[in-house]
């Protein structure tokens, strides 16, 4: 079994970047598909990004595409999701979620989650 702690969370301006962390212990992470998602208040958790067991595999939601990258470094354990162009529309918690087998896209796919931290982009 997998432990999942996120970092990096945090108050930014509009137009601004973060870099989220997540972290394993317990199983090395090398072994398991890693996405992110988020929750903002009153609504659904969202798909944002899911990388396979190598940087070779990455889906990105629609939301996201084009601003947020998904990353991994099996040697480090961890893997990095990079939000650039932030909007007050990204505030949500943002957590990650790992899975053995396959690249997935809804929640309900992902055995293992964080606990989430908190993105906060004002206007």
């Amino acid at each position: 079994q997998v432990q999942l702690v996120e970092s990096g969370g945090g108050l930014v301006q509009a137009g601004g970047s973060l870099r989220l962390s997540c972290a394993a212990s317990g199983r090395t992470l090398s072994t398991y598909h890693v996405g992110w998602f988020r929750r903002a208040p009153g609504k659904e958790r969202e798909f944002l990004a899911v990388v396979g067991l190598t940087n070779g595999r990455r889906a990105y939601g629609d939301s996201v595409k084009g601003r947020f990258t998904i990353s991994r470094d099996n040697a480090k354990n961890t893997v990095a999701l990079q939000l650039n162009s932030l909007e007050p529309e990204d505030t949500a918690v943002y957590y990650c979620a790992a899975r053995s087998v396959g690249i997935s896209w809804p929640p309900r796919a992902y055995d293992y989650w964080g606990q989430g931290t908190q993105v906060t982009v004002s206007s």
